[in-house]
């Protein structure tokens, strides 16, 4: 599992963004990976960790299986 900080979550809009710990790509993080998890919300700076998932039909990578840390 890695690990990272949030960036930036938009609640209204459903969507945002998380900062690998090891320095890689931000990762996108969707409300549904949220609803998974049993969370209400994201904030800035919050520490999580996540698994990396790959949609089959765009090729885009986000985050899921979602733990605060």
């Amino acid at each position: 599992m890695q690990t990272g900080t949030v960036k930036w979550y938009n609640g209204q809009k459903g969507y945002g963004f998380i900062q690998p710990d090891d320095g890689g790509k931000d990762v996108f993080v969707h409300a549904t990976a949220l609803e998974r998890a049993g969370m209400r919300s994201l904030n800035e700076g919050d520490k999580i960790g996540f698994e990396l998932q790959t949609d089959q039909r765009s090729n885009k990578v986000s985050a899921v299986n979602l733990q605060t840390v």
